[in-house]
């Protein structure tokens, strides 16, 4: 008999979707809870993986709860997958008194702790099977937390890289021309949404560094219209070379146009789809070694890791691929192989097929 598993998310991306839809036709019998007005939903139900249009309006709604647990019972779930903050809190109260395996995706490192009421009724609850992590970063996170006699037992937090598909990413380079940006710019992007963590800050400093003949251009993808980055922009010496797209649906189309891309983070990186889509377009980025980027990353290989919070190693590496070409080229090539052999998305199925025969080896 095929483990019956139910997964709930409020807003899946497209390889967590083919993750789904990859288990379905492996032979797990995978409901999925999401909102039927969400894009990915009719995508699953073309796929034949059925839905069910559960929300979760705050961290324990009543309503919500008692939907789930319905849904829970009715289908005789023997895990339950959950793919977020709001669908864990919801989730362990709904599982309550059921025999069911809690597994939970964690896609950030950080922001659990032991002193956080919040964090016992997410993700440190002992009622968790198991926590997918999303990077070997994450994982370490939780095993190395103070103090040590409240950690979580070693076999809980496991690694399962999100995996990618190549033939996602066909889409033709953006014109640049749009942004104003002159053409045969050497051009360095960055796609994210502006918060402290990110290190936005340290990437535009990065660009004032650099020696003066090397005019490159800065494109930043994303919600990035926050005051202090704009006060910051506006006096830069450099401002007419620091382009903000804004929110765009197509960018890794942005991404595959640019030269480099970069990842400034200073901490809490996961695994940022950002920086895969620019590999599988043959985009060099230079990354932090923070969070789960250098997991991404082979440096001097695929890419080029620095040291979180510095401006002038970030500026050194943009450098050194402007000055040379071939190996710009070279690392290009290499990033995209990287995704296509060790970030493939059958493998993240492959894998979490395999959890979930650990926890259920014997379905009924």
């Amino acid at each position: 008999m095929a483990i019956r598993a139910l997964c709930v998310t409020e807003s899946a991306d497209r390889p967590t979707i083919a993750s789904f839809i990859g288990m379905r036709e492996a032979g797990i019998d995978i409901t999925v809870v999401c909102p039927s007005d969400h894009p990915n939903s009719r995508v699953l139900r073309e796929a034949g993986v059925p839905t069910v249009d559960i929300r979760f309006p705050g961290n324990f709604d009543k309503a919500s709860i008692a939907a789930l647990r319905a849904e829970l019972i009715r289908g005789r779930y023997h895990i339950m997958h959950t793919f977020n903050n709001k669908a864990v809190s919801n989730g362990l109260r709904a599982c309550k008194g059921l025999p069911v395996k809690i597994v939970c995706y964690r896609g950030i490192v950080g922001a659990v702790g032991f002193l956080d009421p919040m964090s016992w009724m997410r993700y440190l609850n002992p009622r968790i099977d198991r926590i997918v992590c999303v990077a070997d970063a994450i994982r370490r996170h939780f095993l190395q937390m103070r103090p040590a006699f409240l950690r979580m037992p070693p076999t809980r937090p496991v690694t399962i890289h999100k995996g990618h598909k190549l033939e996602w990413y066909d889409a033709t380079p953006a014109d640049l021309g749009q942004f104003v940006i002159p053409a045969g710019a050497f051009v360095v992007g960055c796609t994210a949404n502006y918060r402290p963590r990110k290190g936005i800050d340290f990437l535009v400093e990065a660009i004032e560094v650099l020696p003066r003949d090397l005019p490159v251009h800065l494109l930043l993808v994303g919600n990035m219209d926050a005051a202090k980055l704009s006060r910051r922009i506006e006096t830069s010496p450099v401002s007419k070379r620091i382009h903000r797209a804004g929110f765009r649906s197509d960018a890794p189309a942005l991404s595959a146009a640019c030269d480099v891309f970069c990842m400034p983070s200073t901490k809490r990186e996961g695994l940022a789809r950002s920086i895969i889509e620019a590999m599988a377009y043959r985009v060099p980025p230079v990354v932090t070694d923070s969070g789960g980027s250098p997991e991404l990353v082979v440096d001097g290989v695929s890419g080029i890791v620095v040291p979180p919070r510095d401006a002038q190693a970030i500026a050194d590496a943009i450098e050194r691929l402007y000055r040379d070409p071939e190996q710009r080229r070279r690392m290009g090539d290499a990033a995209r192989e990287r995704i296509a052999t060790d970030f493939r998305n059958e493998d993240t199925v492959r894998k979490t097929i395999a959890l979930y025969v650990e926890l259920v080896p014997d379905p009924d």
